[in-house]
């Protein structure tokens, strides 16, 4: 629990299933998509194709919301060889729309942990998806204001991270990331030289796992049990009062 380098003059954190929750509203989304399809194919079939349906996807579509919404128009089309109705296909748009419209729930002591931050180092928040779903999400969250820069990626790679550290004159070694996904805000950033601290969620979408070879890869990996952790595994003494990097 110690940390490499106490001297993180940023810390970044990863937005969904991070700072609110996000998952869960997929999640629940994807089980009314399935019953809209049962009367054509079973369960597991419906949940397979529209997985690999969205993985498919995600170059043409990106993250989030919307590439989400038309990888079930596309399954519902292709597992209803063309049957599928108007009013069946408006109901998936019904059902994006209540996505899009969910409350943003902030997940347990995320704002005490940002309160107790705020002045000891510059906070941004790194997040991938829509562009609009996210900045919408933010404004609605209540904590934007404790950040200072928001960055909205297509997708969470090294280069897109190294990109970030640059426009923003950052170094590796006083930089943290923060995050739920090993495959998008943890091991990209390890890559690169920087810190980053992994912070589960209880549920993580299958294109988000990494295998445990994987990990070997990383002994430097640290996870956190709960956010409030990060106060406890940062030395508050070192944090710089919002210097430039």
């Amino acid at each position: 629990m110690t940390p490499r380098c106490t001297e993180f003059k940023v810390i970044a954190f990863d937005a969904d299933d991070t700072l609110w929750r996000n998952e869960d509203i997929f999640i629940h989304a994807q089980d009314e998509f399935i019953n809209l399809l049962l009367p054509y194919h079973d369960e597991t079939y419906i949940r397979s194709h529209l997985g690999d349906v969205q993985i498919q996807n995600l170059e043409h579509f990106g993250y989030g919301i919307k590439g989400f919404t038309l990888s079930m128009i596309e399954t519902a089309i292709e597992l209803t060889e063309g049957r599928i109705s108007g009013n069946e296909i408006h109901e998936i748009i019904q059902l994006a729309k209540c996505m899009l419209a969910s409350p943003v729930e902030l997940l347990p002591n995320v704002e005490n942990v940002l309160s107790k931050l705020e002045g000891k180092a510059r906070l941004f928040v790194i997040t991938k998806g829509d562009l609009l779903d996210q900045e919408s999400k933010l404004a609605r969250s209540g904590i934007a204001e404790y950040f200072e820069a928001i960055e909205i990626v297509s997708d969470k790679t090294s280069d897109a991270y190294q990109q970030i550290l640059q426009r923003h004159n950052i170094s590796t070694e006083h930089f943290l990331m923060v995050g739920n996904s090993l495959k998008s805000d943890i091991l990209p950033v390890l890559d690169l030289g920087a810190q980053a601290l992994h912070v589960p969620y209880h549920s993580t979408w299958d294109h988000e796992k990494v295998t445990d070879d994987t990990l070997l890869h990383y002994p430097q990996l640290t996870t956190l049990n709960d956010i409030t952790e990060l106060l406890g595994w940062l030395d508050f003494s070192s944090l710089n009062n919002k210097q430039a990097v």
